[in-house]
């Protein structure tokens, strides 16, 4: 048995069903949220007019390199005194290896 699909393209400010090809999605942020809306080429130039004052006077914004948070690596003298600590203060501790989340957290809210 065949299947047709068909993929209907609507205007998602007025609604109007749009011809293949006749529409865009145009992309826009405010206030730090990033929006997207489908439209047809009149209301997508609408928008573009519209913002045309705001744009003009606004400054763009490049953006930056997302960078991780900072590191909470424990270097190598540290892990040697929580792992001091850790036996001082009854903490089960290898020698080598990860020293447990719970013993680095009681450590730190000792020190």
């Amino acid at each position: 048995m065949a299947q047709k699909v068909t993929t209907t393209y609507i205007d998602d400010l007025d609604g109007s069903e749009l011809a293949a090809g006749a529409g865009e999605t145009v992309r826009f942020a405010i206030d730090g949220t990033e929006y997207e809306i489908d439209l047809g080429s009149d209301n997508a130039k609408n928008l573009r007019e519209s913002l045309k004052p705001f744009i003009g006077a606004g400054r763009p914004v490049k953006r930056g390199r997302r960078t991780s948070g900072t590191s909470t690596r424990n270097s190598a003298e540290n892990l040697a005194a929580i792992r001091e600590w850790a036996a001082k203060n009854g903490h089960a501790v290898s020698s080598r290896g990860r020293i447990p989340q719970a013993v680095q957290d009681a450590y730190r809210a000792a020190n």
